[in-house]
C-alpha cells in the first residue's frame, strides 16, 4: 500500500515498484476516476470534486472498495500487487488497517505500507506540474487546502517512509530499489 497526500509521489513511486518487480499496479485514480466523475455528475456535483462532503461520504468509500476488491482478486490468484491511493483516513484507522492486514495474513499475504513524505512546497509544485483537473480546487484554494494537511500524520502501523521533497537526497527509483531489495 503506497499512501500519502496529493502530489506526494504515490503513483510515480508505485510505477517504479511495479517496473522493478513486475507486480501489478492498481492506482485508485486510474481504476476509479471515470466511475467517480460519472457518479459525482449524476449526484449533481462537480466531476473534479475531491473535497466536499458529497465526494467524501458518497463517492470516496466506493473508490476504495473498488480498489481493495481488485487487489484482493489479484492476490487471491497469487498476483503481487502495488496499490496507490491517498489512504489518509484508512492508514490512520487502526480498525480498517487491521481488517486489511488480518485478511491478507489469513491468506499468507505480506503487506508493506509505504508512506510518502513531502513538504507543502514540493506538493504544490508537483500538483501544478501534473495539471490534473481533479487538482483544480486544491491549487485555486491552496492556502485552505494546505491548512487541511497534517504533515505529521503517521500511518497507524509499521511503515516505510519515503522522502519525496524536491531536494530529497535519494530518488524515488532508488527508494523503490532499496524497498524491493529489503523485501525479497
Amino acid at each position: 500500500l503506497v499512501g500519502g497526500y496529493a502530489g506526494s509521489g504515490k503513483t510515480e513511486f508505485g510505477r517504479f515498484l511495479s517496473g522493478i518487480t513486475g507486480w501489478t499496479l492498481l492506482d485508485k485514480d486510474v481504476l476509479t476516476r471515470p466511475l467517480a466523475e460519472g457518479l459525482l455528475v449524476s449526484l449533481g456535483g462537480d466531476p473534479n470534486d475531491r473535497h466536499t462532503a458529497l465526494y467524501r461520504e458518497r463517492v470516496r468509500p466506493l473508490e476504495y472498495r473498488c480498489l481493495l476488491s481488485s487487489a484482493y482478486e489479484n492476490v487471491a490468484r497469487g498476483v503481487s500487487t502495488v496499490l496507490t491511493a491517498p489512504f489518509l483516513a484508512e492508514i490512520a484507522d487502526k480498525a480498517w488497517l487491521g481488517r486489511v492486514l488480518n485478511r491478507c495474513a489469513a491468506r499468507g499475504i505480506d503487506v508493506t505500507v509505504v508512506w510518502m513524505h513531502c513538504d507543502l512546497e514540493s506538493m504544490h509544485e508537483y500538483l501544478q506540474s501534473r495539471g490534473a483537473a481533479r487538482d483544480t480546487w486544491k491549487l485555486n484554494a491552496w492556502e485552505q487546502y494546505a491548512e487541511s494537511i497534517d504533515l505529521s500524520l503517521p500511518p497507524g502501523c509499521d511503515h516505510i517512509a519515503v522522502d519525496n521533497q524536491l531536494n530529497a537526497a535519494v530518488s524515488l527509483a532508488d527508494h523503490a530499489q532499496r524497498l524491493v531489495a529489503g523485501t525479497r
